[in-house]
C-alpha cells in the first residue's frame, strides 16, 4: 500500500509539474502588460517600471519560470528579510549562505492584479462553496442514479426501463450550463411563487437588518443543474453493469441455494457491479469540483468557478493560474483516492 501510494505520488508530481509549466508559459505569452493591469491605465511611467521590477517582469522569461517554481514549492530558498517573511509566511529551516535560507511554506501563487489580495486567500475563501456544491450534486446524482439503474435493470424491457433510458440519454446530451439556464428560468422565475427558490444566490446571504445568515435553499437549483449529467451516466452504467452481473453463474447458484431476491441483488450482484459506477463517480466528482464554472456563474454561486470567470473577464492572470493549478491538484487527489477504493470494493483488484 505505501509503495503504491509513493509511486502514484511520484507520477502525480510529474503531472503537476507539467501543468505548472504549461500554465506559466501559456499565460506569459498572452498580450497585455501585467504591470499596467496592476497599477491602472493612468499611472505614470516610473510607477509602472517599479511594478515591473516587483513582478520580476524585467527578468528573462526562463528566470521568471524558476522564480515561479520556487514560489510554488513547499521547500524553497528565500531571503531572510522581514519583507520576505511577511510575503511568504515561511518557517526557517537551514541557512545556505548570505541572507538566503531554506524555508517551509505554503505554495505562493502571487497576488491578484485587480484586488492586490493573495491568490491563496481568494481561492481558499471560495473553495468551500465549490466543495459544498459539487459534493451535494454528486450525492444527488449517485443516490438517484444507482436507484434508477437498479429499477431499470429489474424492470428490463418495460416502460420504466424505456423511460429511464430516454431520460438518461436526454440528460447526457444536455450541457450543464444549458440545464442551468432552463432550471433557473423555470424554477427560479416562472414557478418562484410555488418553489420559493431564487434564480441567483450563494450559500451565505447578507441582510441589512439580520446580518449574515445561511441560505441552503440557494443550493438546490445549482446542485440540480450540476448533477443532471452524472445522474444520467450513473443510471446507464448501473443498469448495464447490473444486467451483466445478474446473468453470471454465481447469481444462479445463489438463487438455487434459496436466497431471497433482495439478498442476491444487494449482497451479491450490486457490489460486483459497482466498479464502473465508482469510476464514473470519482471522475465526475473531480470534474464537478473543478468544472462548475458556468453553473456557478449562472446562479451567482460564490465559488472557485465564479471567481475564475470574473478573473478571466478582468485579465487577472495570477488568479486564473492559481485556479487552474488547484483544479489539477483536485484531479490528482481524487484519482489517487479512486485507486485505493477499488481494492476495498472489489477484492479481485490488487494494488500491486
Amino acid at each position: 500500500m505505501i509503495r503504491f501510494i509513493a509511486r502514484r505520488l511520484r507520477y502525480s508530481l510529474f503531472v503537476l509539474w507539467g501543468v505548472v509549466t504549461l500554465v506559466f508559459f501559456l499565460f506569459n505569452v498572452l498580450p497585455g502588460d501585467p504591470a499596467r493591469l496592476t497599477m491602472g491605465q493612468r499611472t505614470d511611467v516610473a510607477s509602472i517600471e517599479n511594478a515591473r521590477k516587483a513582478l520580476n517582469l524585467d527578468k528573462p522569461l526562463i528566470n521568471r519560470y524558476f522564480i515561479y517554481l520556487n514560489d510554488l514549492s513547499p521547500l524553497s530558498v528565500q531571503e531572510s528579510t522581514e519583507q520576505a517573511q511577511k510575503q511568504y509566511h515561511y518557517l526557517q529551516l537551514i541557512p545556505v549562505g548570505g541572507n538566503k535560507i531554506v524555508v517551509a511554506k505554503w505554495p505562493y501563487l502571487g497576488r491578484s492584479y485587480r484586488t492586490q489580495k493573495e491568490v491563496n486567500s481568494i481561492l481558499f475563501e471560495a473553495l468551500p462553496g465549490t466543495l459544498i456544491l459539487a459534493i451535494t450534486a454528486m450525492l444527488f446524482a449517485t443516490i438517484a442514479g444507482i436507484l434508477l439503474g437498479i429499477l431499470a435493470a429489474l424492470k428490463q424491457n418495460t416502460w420504466l426501463d424505456s423511460t429511464s433510458i430516454a431520460a438518461s440519454v436526454a440528460g447526457i446530451s444536455m450541457p450543464s450550463f444549458f440545464a442551468g439556464l432552463i432550471i433557473a428560468y423555470l424554477f427560479g422565475y416562472l414557478l418562484h411563487s410555488f418553489t420559493g427558490l431564487n434564480m441567483t444566490g450563494s450559500l451565505w446571504q447578507y441582510d441589512p437588518f439580520t446580518g449574515r445568515h445561511l441560505a441552503l435553499q440557494n443550493l438546490i437549483l445549482p446542485a440540480l443543474a450540476l448533477g443532471i449529467r452524472p445522474l444520467a451516466i450513473i443510471t446507464q452504467l448501473t443498469r448495464s453493469a447490473l444486467l451483466d452481473t445478474l446473468s453470471q453463474d454465481y447469481i444462479r447458484t445463489a438463487y438455487a441455494k434459496g436466497l431471497s431476491k433482495r439478498d442476491v441483488i444487494f449482497r451479491h450482484a450490486l457490489p460486483n457491479a459497482l466498479n464502473p459506477v465508482v469510476t464514473a463517480v470519482s471522475g465526475w466528482l473531480a470534474e464537478l469540483l473543478a468544472g462548475s464554472f458556468f453553473v456557478e456563474y449562472i446562479f451567482g454561486w460564490k465559488g472557485v468557478g465564479k471567481i475564475t470567470v470574473d478573473a478571466l473577464d478582468k485579465f487577472d492572470f495570477p488568479l486564473v493560474m492559481g485556479s487552474v493549478l488547484l483544479t489539477a491538484l483536485i484531479f490528482i487527489i481524487v484519482n489517487l483516492f479512486t485507486d485505493l477504493m477499488y481494492a476495498k470494493i472489489d477484492p479481485r483488484v490488487r494494488l500491486r
